[in-house]
Order: C-alpha cells, then structure tokens, then sequence
C-alpha cells in the first residue's frame, strides 16, 4: 500500500502533512487503504484523510502553522465585565411580567 500526497509523493508514518481542506497539520500516525482509497490518520484531528488531500510539509512549516491548534482568543478584564453585567441583567428580568395574552403565536398542528 502506498498512499501519495496531492503532489504525488509518497507519505510514510511519522511524516509532517497539512490538510488542504482547512489547513490543519500534524503527524501521520497511520496508514490504510480501502475501497476508497489510501488514507493517512493524522495526530492533531485523530482524522482520516485522502492522501490526495493532504500535502507534506518539513518540520519548520508544521510548526509555523503551530502543529495544526488554533489559539483560543485571551478573554480580557473588561470582557468579563461586560459577561457579568449582561448575566446580572438578565437575572433581573421577570418572565411574570411578560404578556402573553396576544397569541400571536399560535402553535396549532
């Protein structure tokens, strides 16, 4: 079993690839074929990819794309701020003094 990359060069275990479909990267960790094709199990996803979807990359580009993670965007002070007094805000609000009486909304079936 061989499975290529979308250039046409073959991927081994323990090969750094990047997915062309969203730009993940990782490690191959394993390797298949079957009736639809060669497949390449990448680290990062746990995923199956097409070996015609995949592209290899040298170590330096794997970890400039920063082994396939996305940064979590750093909740700052005044964010958290803003949360609370939305939450508060919302704690505030009475269901009782909501009017339901125009049925607007009928739900029939």
């Amino acid at each position: 079993m061989e499975v290529k990359d979308a250039l046409g060069k073959t991927i081994s275990k323990g090969f750094y690839v990047r997915y062309s479909g969203t730009g993940s990267a990782g490690t191959v960790i394993d390797l298949k074929s079957d009736e639809s094709g060669n497949w390449a199990k990448v680290d990062a996803t746990e995923l199956w990819y097409q070996g015609q979807y995949l592209e290899i990359i040298d170590k330096v580009k794997y970890e400039n794309l920063n082994h396939g993670k996305t940064s979590e965007p750093e909740e700052t002070q005044t964010d958290r701020e803003m949360t609370n007094k939305k939450l508060e805000k919302a704690k505030k609000i009475k269901l009782d003094d909501v009017d339901m009486s125009s049925e607007l909304c009928d739900g029939g079936g």
